[in-house]
C-alpha cells in the first residue's frame, strides 16, 4: 500500500465512521450520561469489536460470512435484540443530566460502558461485510501481507476513535445545555427510541 493511498483510505474510514448509525449514537449517549473520559474508555471496545471485524475481513472470512446466511442472520438478530434493550433501558431511566455538576451516572460501571460498546459494534454483522468489500479497493495483490495488514488496523482504529470521541464531546456539550428534570426525561425517551429504531431496522434489514 502506497503512502497516499492509505491517507485515501483513512480519510474514507473517517467518513463512513462518522456517519450516524448504532456505535455513534452510542458515543453520543455515554458522553451525555458518563462524561468524556469514560466515553472514550468504552470507546476503545467499540475499536475492538471493529478491528475483529477486520480481521475476520483481512483472514478471506468474510467472505464465508456473506454466503453463510444462517450465520449472517444469526448475528443480525443478536445485534438488533441488544440495541432494543439498550434503548429500552435508557427509555425507562430516571435523569440524571444536572447540567456541569452532578457526577455523571456513577452507578454505571466502566466495565459495562465498555462491554455496551463493543457488543453493539460486533451486533452489525454488515460491517465485515463492507471491509471485505472496501480492503481490496487499496491493496494492490491477491494475498495482504503483514505489514499491509498492520496499516489497515491502523487506518480504521484512528478514524473510528477520532468519530466516536467527536461524538462524545458534541453529548458532552448537550449535557450541559440541559438542566430541568422534564428536559432530561425528554432527552432519554428521545434517545431510547433512536436504539429501538435502529434495532427493529437492523432486524428488517437484508444483508
Amino acid at each position: 500500500m502506497f503512502p497516499h493511498f492509505w491517507f485515501v483510505y483513512v480519510a474514507t474510514m473517517f467518513v463512513a465512521s462518522i456517519i450516524p448509525g448504532p456505535s455513534m449514537m452510542l458515543a453520543l449517549t455515554h458522553g451525555m450520561r458518563h462524561g468524556v473520559a469514560r466515553a472514550a474508555i468504552s470507546g476503545t471496545g467499540n475499536i475492538v469489536a471493529s478491528l475483529l471485524q477486520a480481521g475476520v475481513s483481512i483472514a478471506g472470512l468474510g467472505i464465508l460470512l456473506t454466503t453463510c446466511g444462517p450465520l449472517f442472520e444469526v448475528i443480525r438478530w443478536a445485534g438488533a435484540f441488544y440495541l432494543i434493550w439498550l434503548g429500552i433501558g435508557l427509555w425507562r431511566s430516571a435523569p440524571n443530566l444536572d447540567a456541569l455538576e452532578q457526577q455523571y451516572a456513577p452507578h454505571v460501571s466502566v466495565r459495562k460502558l465498555w462491554l455496551d460498546a463493543f457488543l453493539v459494534a460486533m451486533g452489525n454483522p454488515k460491517a465485515i461485510v463492507f471491509f471485505t468489500a472496501l480492503f481490496p479497493q487499496f491493496v494492490h495483490s491477491d494475498h495482504v501481507a503483514p505489514q499491509e495488514s498492520c496499516l489497515l488496523l491502523a487506518g480504521l482504529a484512528l478514524p473510528a476513535f477520532g468519530a466516536w470521541m467527536i461524538y462524545a464531546l458534541c453529548g458532552r456539550r448537550i449535557a450541559g445545555c440541559l438542566s430541568r428534570t422534564g428536559v432530561q426525561r425528554w432527552v432519554n425517551k428521545v434517545l431510547g427510541g433512536s436504539f429501538v429504531g435502529l434495532g427493529v431496522g437492523l432486524a428488517a434489514s437484508k444483508g
